[in-house]
């Protein structure tokens, strides 16, 4: 008997390379879209920006499937119904995301960024090299990506520490947890990376009053979600000069508008949401592993807080 999936995707062309890869690596998986015949029968949702109406007009949906190693995309009403909500994780984009922040670390660490700044001005300027050991790397939120771009960072000699909700204790990474301690790590940072999760506790993180805390010339890595980041603040903190700069890979808008000041903002860097991403047959595997669990009733893999929103 075939495992029924309903697909709810806003992205056309992402939904027909699911399909693709579920009927190539798995047969025993119907997968169905919003308005097919038997979908309002179906248990299992696999989501990649819903429909906020996806509970009511499908009221037998009991487990949620994100397509995505975050979930802030499903939106309020998911998040918040009390069913039981999955993720992606992917080893592959572990390591995707630890080149992303390597490149930003070592764009800064090398001045690499202002090489590029000078050469649009006709400008021969060297710099003096510094040992990976005198640049201070913090990152935010120590989940599965957080976690292994600080032990990759420090595995390369980098100074790393690292905040997160709750303590935890890395070798050769100093750890900081809970608000009081975060401007203690903020007051020692040299390039912030920030890949907490989006929720309402964080959003807006990113914002003037944490900008304040950072030492004049330390510089903002963003690849955790856009709602993290008050641009309005960060364009004032680069311009007037507090933050040598910021490189940004994810925003509220995408794709970001022409008109959006970031673009032309001295000593911001844009990327598409191109840091990482889970592998499509990771995703279609996990999606169709936990399928089968939860029809079996056995225990899923990578279940979210509920609490936590993540």
């Amino acid at each position: 008997m075939k495992i029924p999936i309903l697909l709810a995707n806003n992205d056309a062309a992402f939904t027909e390379q699911l399909i693709a890869s579920f009927q190539q690596r798995h047969p025993d998986v119907d997968v169905l879209l919003p308005g097919q015949p038997g979908s309002d029968k179906v248990q299992v949702a696999a989501c990649w920006f819903p429909d906020d109406t996806l509970l009511t007009n499908y009221p037998n949906i009991k487990f949620i499937h994100a397509l995505s190693a975050g979930v802030d995309h499903l939106g309020e009403s998911l998040l918040s119904a009390g069913l039981p909500i999955c993720r992606i994780v992917d080893e592959r984009q572990k390591q995707g995301m630890f080149e992303y922040a390597l490149w930003g670390v070592l764009n800064v660490h090398r001045y690499f960024d202002l090489a590029a700044q000078n050469q649009r001005q006709n400008c021969w300027q060297r710099y003096k090299q510094k040992a990976a050991q005198d640049i201070r790397v913090s990152v935010l939120g120590l989940g599965a990506l957080g976690e292994y771009v600080a032990k990759g960072l420090a595995d390369l000699g980098y100074s790393v520490s690292g905040w997160s909700r709750s303590q935890k204790a890395m070798a050769n990474i100093t750890c900081y947890s809970g608000e009081a301690s975060l401007s203690d790590m903020l007051g020692q940072t040299d390039i912030l990376i920030n890949l907490l999760p989006l929720s309402p506790v964080t959003k807006g993180i990113l914002s003037r009053k944490l900008f304040d805390q950072l030492p004049q010339g330390a510089y903002v890595i963003n690849c955790g979600r856009g709602g993290h980041v008050n641009e309005a603040d960060l364009i004032q903190a680069v311009t007037r000069g507090h933050l040598r700069g910021a490189m940004l890979d994810v925003f509220d808008e995408e794709p970001l508008p022409e008109t959006n000041p970031l673009w032309t903002t001295q000593g911001i860097v844009i990327t598409p949401h191109m840091a990482s991403d889970a592998g499509e047959t990771v995703v279609v595997d996990q999606v169709a592993e936990n399928a089968a669990r939860f029809l079996r009733g056995d225990a899923l893999l990578n279940p979210i807080n509920l609490d936590h929103g993540y």
